[in-house]
């Protein structure tokens, strides 16, 4: 249980590190995905992208199998 949480945090920072990239393919702005703006900075939790890119990574790798 605490190894897929711990997946699941990493996914969330590496994500949150491609997003103003991966925001030019529309994945960010899901409905889902929580964006806001606190003492001038602004903070994003893709949640919906997270879960779809896992889907596609999971569905390539059962391909793969």
């Amino acid at each position: 249980m605490i190894r897929w949480v711990l997946v699941i945090f990493v996914a969330l920072i590496v994500f949150s590190f491609l997003l103003p990239w991966l925001e030019k393919l529309g994945i960010g702005r899901l409905p889902g995905d929580l964006r806001f703006r606190f003492r001038g900075r602004v903070f994003s939790l893709p949640f919906a992208s997270t879960i779809l890119i896992s889907m596609v990574v999971l569905l390539i790798a059962r391909l793969l199998k």
